[in-house]
């Protein structure tokens, strides 16, 4: 292209044949024509060449940029640093941070609203450190020049950016220019319309583009308040507008390559039109933002971050240009649909906090000048006819967005400066000039007056008036500070500020001023009533004058002030009326003007407005107090409060005794002294103050001392800097957080009625220190402590302490106390007198300590001591009234004071005169008050005593009583001689198992508190519970098997994996099973109407919650006792000489064999009936009550373990109950050997009871199933055992659980002895034999799966002997080799790995047979967790050493283990060809987690959806689980689960916890619990701060770390199935009004 015409006729030619073609292209095929025919053109005009032949040569010679310039999305997580940035605007990406010294300071991290860019490489932002090692310039070499290159790049970008600039602004009666008019006509047109996110555009006709155009406005209009923009376009039109939006990520593109291609795009776009009207370039696309789309302004945005905002030159030059525009701008925002962030007036942040710019603009552009003006605009329809803003009916979002500009004011006045200019001063006053003029609209604006006889109608508006309070906190202060760096600048703001609050039209003046007398004196003084006359609260220009006037006296500037032409006493008036106001307020004198005036006071004394509001009216009084006469000051507080006549004799009215307290403790505000600049104090010194009072109400968390605490503009607080001067910091446990208590050295500071504290806080406060000093054995008296000195400006306000009037008001408060006529004072009133006494006599006392009498004029205790009635006289007499007790303490104080005094004005010994007098009786009385309390602990210690023998009787009646709660105690063991008897019994099963002992277990029902023997014949009694699928013990996370009737193994065998199991859990809690019913009906019944009801229990799937603790159950297991049982060990002797292990299973494979040929006659069959011979017995018989609940339980297990409908006939249903019984069990396990707690004696007795109540339940669970199908499964599991016989999908020895297989063959071979006529089971010898030989087969086929586990853990011994359990699996390795054809393994490590892999199994086992038999264990078992196993093999009847199961059953065992290792699968495993499950299985913990929360949220800000393109704020959400990082909450990962749409994290769930889930969601720190589709919680994450203390939504910022302990509680809370108990109680406590649709998270 030689010229701007050619290249304008080439894309004339081009873009409509790639964006105007009939058939939309996919973006994939658009993008690659616009590359090969437009910007690889465009590309080569701007090299000269190949572009990447150019690009190659640029990069040689050019240098990266310093500034980082990362542009933030919405979420994105920034990092400020607390010690270095200049503001808190300042911020790092986290790249930038990671690699930057701020990572060792006191960092911030929050979540970028968007919009924001980081501010790496700028050294205005930062202190220290302003580069991070990526963007650091080091040795950087000077940059080649390329002239040509540049040149041509000019006259490329100044065609295309205007363009791009005409195309973006234009409007859709404009036509094409000729230079771009296609030369063919196209007879389509584009409809284009915009609704808040996203632009649409449909093709047609014009006709019908004109038809859809009425049809959106119309029907948009009755949605929102204004109809959607639409617009008809030409197609061609539409076709440029899309390539100049194509061309801005373009331009990004090309300028990153060099600092002379941005430089020479920010000189186009900021060069002056030869129009003189027309603005330039970018100043046209900004004017134009309010009417582009979202995606069109974050392209223009993005091309200013990366050009102007990245050069210093023309930062300033774009920063001229935003403020020239800056009024259009913020007016085009006010009337924008879109957030802040995506408008063009959120750059401001990027130029008004750059210190050095920030002055440029005052001086060139006077910036604060045009941000009020603008301000002033925008309100000025609020002013009243009083020019005073009035906000009656105001639009709530459009004065929301005027707000916002103050921020804009705020970041001009970040940084002050350090030198002042000529030009600077005099725009600055200018400024401040419009500024007064802002708040002259403000002071006195929205009047109240009191309501009498009628309550206020309706609430009049304050929200407003408030809200510009608010925003105006940080700019007032910033404003002092500005006019603090120059004595000049001061003395003007200060003389403008008078001058104006003069003009302003609400003076208090307007009445004749009236003399009033007390005491001789006479004030001259215009009559005015806060009750009864108008009072505003609002009054910034007085409190500004306050804060310059101190700042003047800190400075010295005050000498330059004509002091006699101020009026303090008009100066003082309003504010003192606005503190009359509030103290009647609070005095409930304003109680039918309504809520919004009680509002108001709130926060006009509340944290967040009182430095520019209550505490400026503090200060103005005192500024009125040093200047004025003090009996002229006190007279006027007594008039405003309107009490005058009750200190002059008149009787007094309900209302003046309620105000007395408020108006006693605001003669104390005077002597307020922690402020600099009224007394020799630093913001150090006040914030320890106030952090010391804070905690002297109670010890309190670093987040509740922060909001406590008033932050600057930087928002900080400096607590920090104090905390650890005046706290000691209590960490926190497991829950809750740490608490930081107030020093005992630090109390001597607390002032009882310090003027920060509210009503409750001052009683809390009082109450809390009251009963401190009684538990040190101290008087109760709460003295006023010793204030620091004040500043000579101000020294003079101490005179109001020794003055007349308050002598005066004293002697009358008393007076009134000593006649105790109670409706004259109150007890309130008498404790702030003596608290004003106090502080004169310190006052007194610290004088003459540092002068002599001669010195001193403060005579306070020589007037109090004066006339007849005098103050001290009175103080002696009001000790004696009986109402007073409470206060006695504190008279005594006074007295004593006097007497100290005294003696120093005497120079005489104080301790001396003293001693008899107070010292000895007040010894004498602690003396007294000792023994007392001396001989009350010793009668409390005897009745201790005595109530501790009543309990332990009653412990021991209780243990008689309910043995079956103590059986598994190691205490509970018989003593004596039963004890060798009971160490030989502790055998489960065998020939030489225990005895079953008889117990009688009575329970109470927690329904009607009745008490019921548990007994087979009576109703049934159940427990709670709840059934679960679960993943807990998985081996194979994520993938879950489907529970269809199939043809898959599971549920009759379960899958060494453990993919998925059933859980039964217990809270414990028992009741009758008809109080279960009516109470469940009940529950539905009530349930169904409440609200959301269906997000805490499902009522469909039988859910409840426990009536006693809440617990979320959905079934109950019925309680079925154990049988007694004396055990006939002759019996047992001689049918074990016959019973042995081939014996049996051969007996055992004939009747299978028999009762599966059910059409032949068995009776001519040998054996068929010899299992009969050798014990049999009458099965147990239950209730109906409990065999109903029997099918109760094992239905809701079928249901829930498999996902079916409800089917007790279902033959899998017996299966069920075997399997949930055994995963109980396993989990269980799990659970102690995580815990390191001994196998027995350590389950609470929730789990102890749930786990028996199981263990029976399935046990019975055959006697109610048809006895053909138990048949049928048992002889499917003994198949897996016997492969000869078994049917020919049988899985192999590789495929199935052996605990599983375990507990199913021992609960169903006892079917097998069921005869047609009669209902037979084995007798107890028999199932002693039973339980034997099965797990004697169970185990060995175990050790066998064990033969090729890697055994790299555990080296072959070397040298010595061999042991007798290493010659054994020296034995079996050398079998099983034989069968296989591998060489042997080391037989020392495959011992080692057998013992250690068969350990969790045998644990389970005694557990279970425990449970099912009820023989104590022995009582190692009880003791510890380690080194169980020769207990273990005891417990089981097996060998120590396991290897001898294969020498004493060789004969049975060698062609069982040949059939074993025959098949195809296990010969492999055994090779080690394919991978098995490893032994002991995994033990499955909540993923690892980063010990700093950054980490997390690196890896967050790295997180990449991989089903999303564009950049809009992600979620990012790990699994515990398994580690997996989600979309959360995003429709790109929308999928289907059973035809419903659910989000990512809950289709997670399905597959890697069935169902359940615990996620963290990185960017909101915390923990989200999901249980169902439809329920979850959210719970605190276990990252805390430095304080102890949670972030959720990392709302403080503050650094977080990994506490292990919560996370060891989290991933309990896992491991012991209770998420879903967690979510339904978190569920039932807070009332959701809204529901939250977990589904889609």
């Amino acid at each position: 292209f030689y010229s701007r015409a050619e290249l304008l006729r080439y894309l004339k030619e081009q873009v409509p044949q790639i964006f105007c073609l009939k058939t939309e292209p996919s973006p994939q095929e658009e993008e690659e024509l616009m590359q090969s025919r437009l910007f690889y053109h465009l590309e080569c005009f701007l090299f000269g060449e190949d572009p990447q032949e150019g690009l190659e040569k640029l990069k040689q010679g050019c240098t990266s940029s310093q500034l980082c310039g990362r542009v933030f999305k919405e979420g994105e997580t920034v990092y400020s640093c607390r010690d270095c940035a200049i503001d808190p605007t300042c911020v790092l990406c986290m790249d930038c941070f990671q690699d930057s010294v701020h990572k060792s300071h006191r960092y911030k991290m929050h979540a970028s609203s968007g919009g924001g860019f980081c501010d790496c490489g700028d050294v205005e932002a930062w202190k220290i450190g302003p580069c991070c090692s990526k963007h650091d310039p080091g040795a950087a070499t000077k940059e080649k020049h390329f002239p040509e290159l540049y040149e041509r790049a000019e006259k490329l970008f100044r065609v295309l950016l205007h363009y791009v600039t005409e195309f973006l602004v234009w409007e859709e009666n404009l036509e094409l220019s000729a230079e771009l008019q296609p030369r063919y006509a196209l007879s389509d047109h584009m409809l284009k319309h915009r609704h808040t996110q996203h632009l649409l555009t449909r093709r047609g006709t014009l006709r019908t583009c004109q038809q859809a155009k009425d049809l959106i406005r119309s029907n948009s209009e009755h949605i929102s308040l204004q109809p959607l923009r639409v617009e008809i376009l030409h197609a061609a039109v539409m076709a440029h507008q899309t390539f100049a939006l194509r061309l801005g990520p373009w331009f990004q593109k090309i300028i990153s390559y060099s600092v002379g291609f941005r430089q020479a795009f920010c000189q186009v776009a900021l060069e002056t039109s030869t129009d003189r009207d027309r603005p330039c370039l970018i100043s046209r696309l900004m004017l134009h933002d309010a009417r582009m789309f979202k995606g069109a302004r974050k392209i223009v945005h993005e091309l200013i971050f990366c050009s102007m905002l990245m050069e210093t030159e023309f930062k300033r030059l774009f920063a001229i240009e935003f403020t020239k525009h800056f009024k259009q701008l913020q007016k085009d925002f006010i009337n924008d649909d879109h957030e802040r962030s995506i408008s063009i007036t959120a750059l401001s942040v990027q130029i008004f906090t750059v210190p050095t710019l920030a002055r440029q603009l005052i001086e060139e552009a006077n910036v604060i000048k045009v941000i009020v003006d603008t301000i002033m605009d925008l309100l000025r329809e609020h002013l009243d006819v009083n020019n005073r803003f009035f906000f009656l009916g105001y639009n709530s979002d459009k004065f929301t967005r005027i707000q916002i500009i103050f921020h804009d004011l705020r970041y001009i006045l970040i940084s002050k400066p350090s030198i002042w200019t000529e030009e600077l001063r005099t725009q600055f006053i200018e400024g401040f000039k419009d500024f007064l003029g802002l708040l002259k609209c403000m002071q006195g604006m929205e009047e109240v007056k009191r309501q009498f006889g009628q309550h206020i109608a309706v609430e009049p508006e304050w929200e407003a008036g408030f809200s510009l309070q608010i925003q105006l906190r940080h700019i007032l202060a910033m404003f002092q500070d500005w006019c603090s760096s120059d004595d000049e600048i001061l003395l003007l703001a200060f003389k403008e500020c008078h001058k104006v609050l003069m003009q302003c039209n609400n003076q208090p003046f307007h009445k004749e001023s009236t003399d009033y007398y007390m005491c001789k004196h006479i004030l001259h003084v215009p009559p005015y009533k806060v009750s009864q006359q108008p009072v505003s609260i609002h009054l910034p220009i007085s409190r500004l004058l306050a804060g310059l006037y101190v700042l003047m006296c800190r400075t010295g500037a005050i000498g330059c002030l004509d002091y006699p032409s101020y009026d303090y006493t008009q100066l003082a008036e309003h504010p003192l009326r606005c503190v009359v106001l509030a103290a009647q307020v609070s005095a409930e004198m304003w109680r039918r003007n309504g809520l919004s005036l009680v509002s108001q006071v709130y926060y006009y004394q509340d944290v967040k407005c009182r430095d520019e509001m209550y505490d400026k009216d503090i200060l103005m009084l005192q500024i009125a107090a040093s200047k004025m006469d003090p009996n002229h000051f006190l007279m006027l507080i007594l008039l405003r409060f309107e009490l005058f006549d009750y200190f002059n004799g008149s009787c007094s009215s309900k209302d003046q005794v309620r105000i007395m307290l408020w108006c006693l403790t605001s003669v104390m505000f005077p002597g307020e002294r922690y402020v600099p600049g009224i007394s020799q104090v630093t913001k150090e010194d006040v914030t320890m103050r106030e952090v010391i009072h804070l905690l002297c109400i109670e010890p309190m968390a670093h987040s509740s001392l922060v909001k406590g605490l008033s932050e600057n503009e930087s928002h900080e607080i400096g607590l920090e800097s104090v905390i650890t001067k005046v706290a000691t910091f209590k960490k926190p446990g497991v829950s809750g957080h740490g608490l930081y208590e107030v020093k005992k050295e630090r109390l001597v500071e607390f002032n009882p009625f310090f003027y920060h504290y509210s009503r409750s806080q001052h009683s809390k406060a009082e109450e809390s220190q009251k009963k401190r000093r009684t538990q040190e054995s101290n008087d109760k008296a709460l003295r006023p402590p010793v204030p620091p000195a004040f500043c000579p400006a101000f020294s003079s306000i101490v005179r109001l302490l020794c003055c007349d009037i308050i002598i005066h008001i004293l002697r009358r408060v008393l007076q009134r106390a000593a006649e105790d006529r109670a409706t004259h004072w109150t007890e309130a009133m008498i404790q702030r007198a003596l608290h004003l006494i106090g502080q004169a006599l310190l006052e007194e006392k610290t004088q003459l300590e540092d002068s002599t009498v001669e010195e001193v004029s403060f005579d306070f205790s020589l007037k109090a001591r004066k006339h007849g009635k005098s103050v001290f006289l009175l103080l002696s007499k009001i000790k004696a009234v009986p109402s007073l007790e409470a206060q006695k303490d504190m008279i005594k104080w006074v007295l004593q004071m006097f007497e100290i005094v005294k003696c120093l004005r005497e120079k005489s010994s104080p301790t001396a005169s003293m001693s008899m007098e107070t010292t000895k009786p007040e010894e004498s009385a602690q003396d007294k008050e000792k023994a007392e309390r001396k001989r009350k602990a010793e009668a409390a210690k005897l009745h201790r005593q005595k109530i501790m023998a009543q309990m332990s009787a009653m412990q021991k009646n209780f243990i008689e009583s309910n043995k079956m709660l103590y059986d598994n105690m190691p205490e509970s063991g018989t003593q004596g001689d039963c004890a060798m008897e009971q160490m030989e019994l502790c055998v489960a099963i065998g020939p030489h198992r225990g005895s079953t002992p008889a117990e009688r277990e009575v329970l109470t029902c927690i329904l009607c508190q009745e008490e019921q023997e548990v007994a087979a014949q009576a109703q049934a009694m159940v427990l709670t519970a709840c059934v679960q699928r679960s993943t807990v013990l998985t081996q194979c996370r994520g993938k879950i098997p489907t529970n269809r009737a199939d043809g898959t193994p599971y549920p009759l065998f379960m899958p060494p994996e453990l993919a998925v199991g059933t859980h039964t859990g217990s809270c414990g809690h028992v009741m009758h099973a008809t109080c279960w019913q009516k109470y469940f009906e009940a529950v539905q019944n009530t349930t169904r109407n409440r609200l959301h009801a269906e997000l805490i229990i499902d009522l469909e799937n039988g859910e409840y919650l426990c009536p006693l603790c809440k617990s979320l159950c959905n079934t109950v297991v019925p309680l079925i006792p154990l049988e007694p049982l004396v055990f006939n060990y002759e019996n047992a002797e001689i049918i074990g000489q016959h019973l042995t292990l081939p014996r049996w299973i051969q007996i055992i494979s004939v009747r299978i064999k028999g009762l599966k040929s059910v059409t032949q006659d068995n009776e001519g069959q040998p054996d068929f009936r010899s299992i009969l011979s050798y014990g049999v017995q009458e099965p147990r018989k239950f209730s109906d009550s409990i065999v109903e609940m029997l099918v109760v339980c094992a239905t809701t297990v079928h249901r829930v373990g498999l996902q079916t409908a409800p089917n007790e006939l279902c033959p899998r249903v017996p299966l069920m109950a075997w399997n949930t019984c055994a995963f109980t069990i396993q989990a269980i396990e799990n659970i102690l050997k995580e815990e390191d707690k001994p196998l027995f004696g350590s389950l609470q007795n929730r789990q102890l009871a749930g786990l028996k109540a199981t263990v029976q339940f399935s046990a019975a669970q055959r006697l109610k199933s048809s006895q053909t199908v138990i048949q049928r499964h048992f002889s499917d599991m003994f198949g897996v055992l016997l492969p000869a016989g078994s049917r020919k999908n049988t899985p192999s020895l590789l495929e199935v659980d052996f605990f599983h297989l375990l507990v199913g063959l021992v609960l169903s071979i006892p079917s097998l002895y069921q005869e047609e006529a009669v209902d037979l089971q084995p007798s107890a010898v028999s199932s002693a034999y039973n339980d034997l030989h099965i797990l004697h087969l169970v185990t060995m086929a175990h050790m066998l799966m064990m033969y090729n586990d890697n055994n790299k853990d555990f080296p072959a011994v070397a040298g010595g002997e061999e042991t007798e359990e290493a010659r054994a699996a020296v034995e079996l390795c050398a079998t099983v080799s034989q069968h296989t054809g591998r060489y042997k393994c080391s037989s020392s490590s495959y011992y080692l790995s057998v013992k250690r892999g068969l350990e969790p199994f045998l644990r389970c086992a005694a557990l279970f047979f425990n449970c099912l038999t009820g023989v104590h264990p022995p009582e190692e078992l009880f003791i510890t967790s380690q080194g169980q196993m020769e207990a273990l093999c005891s417990y089981l009847s097996l060998p120590s050493n396991v290897f001898q199961l294969f020498q004493e059953h060789r004969d049975p065992i060698t062609p069982l283990l040949q059939r074993w290792c025959g098949s195809p699968a296990v010969t492999k495993a055994l090779k080690g060809n394919i991978q098995t499950v490893r032994y002991p299985r995994k033990r499955n913990r909540l993923i690892d987690l980063p010990e700093d929360y950054s980490a997390l949220l690196n890896q967050a800000s790295h997180f990449q959806c991989p089903k999303s393109t564009d950049d809009e704020r992600k979620h990012p959400t790990l699994c515990l689980f398994c580690g997996a990082m989600l979309c959360s909450q995003s429709s790109c990962c929308l999928s289907q689960l059973d035809g419903e749409d659910v989000g990512a994290c809950t289709a997670h769930a399905a597959t890697c916890g069935a169902g359940v889930g615990m996620f963290l969601r990185i960017r909101e720190c915390e923990i989200v619990l999901m249980a169902s589709r439809t329920r979850g919680s959210t719970y605190p994450a276990p990252y805390l701060d430095d304080y102890g203390e949670t972030d959720p939504h990392l709302g403080r910022g503050n650094p977080l770390h990994l506490c292990p302990e919560r996370y060891r509680k989290l991933n309990q809370l896992w491991q012991q199935h209770c998420i879903l108990e967690e979510i339904a109680r978190s569920l039932e406590v807070v009332n959701v009004m809204f529901a939250f649709e977990w589904q889609m998270l």
